[in-house]
């Protein structure tokens, strides 16, 4: 198992390229299991999730091929419906297989997922939606057994009680394009990476429509062809770079970056004083004076992401003044409080909110341990301008969702190693 050792207290300068969306590359790989053909997705990142879902694609009896960042998808003579627990049962999005595969193979066994510990994420909604195009469900021995000759297309309601769900969303869409008539999904979500999916499967000859919005509608065909297809740019990864920059007193270039998946971030950093100008696929970023306290609520898309939620609270700490943060899609998502605070910063818990007093100083170099995936980038921040040095345990979280981060950080000034503990 690695660790990293940060030394911190240097300003990042440079520019960093960003990487394929993770959350967009993983249920595009799903959507491949709709067709018979070959699909070639480009701009996927090394990631150890995107590997789980090859692993997972392979015992599905699918070839996959992964060469400089293009990922060549065919379906074999060997196809089975069976997605094992010892690959779905580390990786949440994993669930994504059973959409596609109920659709296309009448039958799907998947097992509950697993992932990152930050409280309880059911996936009722993706049942719900499932059964609701008419398939039969059961759970036998930890797997979800779902059957039907051909799917029915219905009208599918996905509000849950924090707000819709992207991967319900992403299932359901998937298994409606082949379901005889049409599906609309209420209160769908409308992320980035949905719109991503979407596309994709829109050039393999599924017909949707109200892309992008919280009323999806299908229309399903008998089958769907293979494409190619080129994943978004990764917007967790994106706002994590723009938080860093402000976090070191930075100057930072952002490329192949997509600023307007980031409004609400970009728009509170910039309140908080943070200097910040966009293009099409640049963002340039730079500390000029000391910023502002600053109170965050998490929200669905176009809300303030939870997957930053971590990271910005990284940066509160070190901004003088009360900030507050509200967590509202993943209330339990806060162990990595804990381990900030071992770090001599100042946050208290109350509820589903965060308070942070921001200091002058800088935290202390530490060795502290990543509890999650966004965790782990909170404490690479911290330990970013941390006095001394900080050593961060279970980097295997980091290495799920940053492709070569210590690499793209070293490339700006930074002073960060991997070593095997």
């Amino acid at each position: 198992m690695d660790k990293l050792i940060i030394e911190g207290a240097k300003p990042l300068k440079g520019t960093v390229t960003i990487s394929g969306a993770k959350n967009s590359c993983l249920p595009i790989l799903a959507a491949t299991l709709l067709t018979d053909d070959k699909c070639v997705i480009k701009n996927v990142p090394s990631l150890g999730d995107v590997f789980t879902m090859l692993k997972i694609m392979r015992a599905l009896g699918i070839d996959t091929a992964m060469k400089d960042g293009v990922i060549t998808v065919k379906p074999t003579t060997r196809r089975n419906f069976t997605a094992p627990y010892e690959l779905v049962s580390t990786m949440r999005a994993s669930v994504c297989v059973l959409g596609p595969l109920l659709a296309k193979m009448k039958r799907a066994e998947v097992s509950f997922p697993g992932g990152c510990v930050i409280g309880p994420r059911p996936i009722d909604l993706h049942l719900k939606g499932i059964k609701s195009l008419g398939a039969r469900l059961d759970v036998k021995e930890g797997y979800i057994v779902a059957e039907s000759k051909r799917l029915r297309g219905n009208h599918v309601y996905l509000g849950g009680h924090f707000g819709s769900s992207v991967l319900a969303t992403a299932n359901v869409m998937m298994a409606a394009t082949l379901a005889r008539g049409r599906t609309v999904i209420e209160n769908a979500a409308c992320e980035p990476e949905i719109v991503d999916l979407a596309h994709f499967l829109k050039k393999m000859g599924a017909k949707i429509e109200n892309i992008a919005t919280h009323r999806i509608e299908i229309e399903g065909v008998k089958s769907l062809k293979g494409v190619t297809h080129h994943v978004i740019p990764d917007r967790i990864e994106t706002g994590t770079f723009i938080i860093a920059s402000g976090i070191t007193r930075g100057d930072i270039t952002i490329k192949n970056a997509r600023p307007d998946h980031l409004n609400c971030v970009i728009d509170k950093l910039r309140e908080s004083g943070l200097s910040i100008d966009t293009s099409k696929n640049t963002i340039k970023v730079k500390y000029k004076k000391p910023l502002r306290p600053m109170d965050i609520t998490t929200l669905p898309y176009p809300g303030f992401p939870t997957d930053l939620q971590a990271q910005m609270m990284s940066l509160m700490a070190v901004t003088e003044g009360i900030s507050v943060v509200t967590e509202k899609i993943y209330p339990e998502r806060f162990i990595h409080i804990s381990e900030l605070n071992r770090m001599g910063v100042d946050i208290k818990l109350e509820g589903p909110t965060a308070i942070v007093k921001g200091m002058k100083k800088r935290p202390s170099g530490a060795r502290v341990m990543a509890s999650d995936l966004r965790a782990s980038a909170a404490l690479v921040l911290a330990g970013l301008v941390a006095k001394g040095k900080t050593e961060i345990s279970r980097i295997y979280h980091l290495d799920r969702g940053y492709e070569k981060i210590e690499k793209k950080l070293v490339s700006l000034g930074a002073k960060i190693w991997r070593e095997h503990e």
